[in-house]
């Protein structure tokens, strides 16, 4: 299945260098991939893992790790904003 991952403020550092242009990647990913799976598989900080979206519908921390993603969605992360 295929999903693309998008990655936002300082968390597109962590995405590879084919990424970085559009903060984003199409991922291949093997049945049953769970939202955890990737922030594992792309060493997010768990404290920067804020914001998590499917397809625009928020992800609540206690559901990440077993959300498994489908075919054709959309996962964005966003870290904490700070700000004044």
């Amino acid at each position: 299945m295929k999903i693309t991952f998008k990655l936002f403020a300082t968390l597109q550092d962590y995405l590879p260098p084919e990424g970085k242009k559009n903060n984003a990647l199409t991922l291949d990913l093997a049945e049953g991939t769970t939202v955890e799976h990737l922030v594992t598989r792309f060493s997010l900080p768990q404290k920067l893992v804020h914001l998590v979206l499917i397809d625009g519908n928020f992800v609540p921390p206690a559901e990440r790790a077993g959300r498994v993603l489908r075919d054709g969605e959309t996962l964005a992360i966003w870290p904490p904003v700070a700000g004044g």
